[in-house]
């Protein structure tokens, strides 16, 4: 009998985890069954339980999907030198999550964004999901500490405020505006790009002449 490539397997995994993903955003956790996964994939629960134990191994597996998005996303950013300005890379790595695949309904819309308001609503209830996202976010971070410190060693940034408060808002920043989007739509990038701008050209009054 002839042996299923990893190419294949790996297709099926990411099969359940899409179709997991969108029941996951439009119902929440708890409103969805296994039954309405296997529904969704259009996939026998024996093709399923292959890969996934339970609906709570699924939840971590799309978290930890996720997550490796977004920091693959700020990873690329620190390969430039000096990396791109915030505004630029914060939308960057904006459109990068909004626009992900698969989208949900018709419409078209991103569904990354409800999923993670879904995600960080089970962290404040689930230890297990809690640990998963704070070492995830810990991850992320790394990326952004380095771009932090490029642009400070680029003399873009003031080098006296410590990198990890900086990366700190930025993280924050993004996470504002994809719970923007999940919660009242489309959310214009071009603006909250150029809104950092304007955050970038103020300087301190008190320092002038």
């Amino acid at each position: 009998m002839p042996r299923v490539s990893q190419e294949r397997l790996d297709a099926r995994r990411r099969q359940i985890l899409d179709a997991a993903s969108r029941c996951f955003a439009r119902n929440g956790f708890h409103a969805t069954s296994m039954q309405d996964v296997l529904k969704e994939a259009d996939l026998s629960a024996g093709a399923v339980y292959r890969y996934f134990s339970g609906k709570e191994e699924l939840i971590a597996a799309i978290v930890g999907s996720v997550l490796a998005e977004v920091r693959e996303a700020f990873e690329e950013a620190v390969l430039e030198s000096p990396p791109p300005p915030p505004d630029v890379l914060i939308g960057t790595v904006l459109r990068r999550i909004l626009h992900r695949q698969p989208t949900l309904g018709e419409a078209g819309e991103s569904l990354y964004p409800r999923l993670m308001i879904q995600v960080w609503a089970e962290t404040l209830r689930n230890p297990e999901l809690h640990a998963i996202l704070e070492g995830g976010f810990a991850e992320v971070r790394k990326p952004w500490i380095k771009i932090v410190e490029a642009y400070q060693d680029a003399g873009m940034m003031r080098a006296d405020i410590p990198a990890l408060s900086v990366a700190r808002t930025m993280v924050a920043l993004a996470q504002g505006v994809v719970a923007q989007y999940a919660l009242f739509g489309d959310v214009p990038i071009q603006g909250v790009e150029l809104g950092v701008q304007a955050l970038m050209s103020m300087g301190d009054p008190r320092t002038r002449d």
